[in-house]
């Protein structure tokens, strides 16, 4: 899947507008790289187009941060001036269009670092 078409799936399953869907991807993305581990940051960001792969460089930490799926919704719509409602729907889409971008186990990889809270955000998104 290429960044564009990331980009439109998002706004189109959040009502978004491009701008906006551009931009929840982002802030969604650097937030998460904030709680993977070195090896799995550099997994994600081979399986990703390199707009979004950039994304990730930008958040990737060298320590693992802990945070929960709540913390990131914050997050995500403090970074967008957003409602969290609306970050909400925006990280469930974006975790759900990951899934569709990368392959079977790179992504059941990243579930099992980020946590049952965000298992759950994605099958409440699809």
């Amino acid at each position: 899947m290429e960044e564009k078409e990331f980009i439109q799936a998002v706004s189109e399953r959040t009502g978004l507008t491009r701008q906006e869907a551009a931009d929840i991807t982002r802030a969604t993305l650097e937030t998460l790289a904030h709680r993977l581990s070195p090896g799995e940051a550099r997994d994600l960001i081979v399986e990703l187009p390199e707009g979004l792969a950039e994304y990730v460089r930008r958040g990737a930490a060298e320590r693992i941060e802990r945070f929960g799926y709540r913390d990131t919704v914050r997050q995500v719509a403090e970074r967008n001036m957003l409602k969290e409602e609306e970050a909400d729907r925006g990280v469930r889409t974006v975790l759900a269009e990951l899934r569709e971008a990368v392959d079977d186990k790179e992504f059941s990889d990243l579930m099992s670092q980020l946590g049952a809270e965000f298992r759950q955000a994605v099958a409440s998104a699809e």
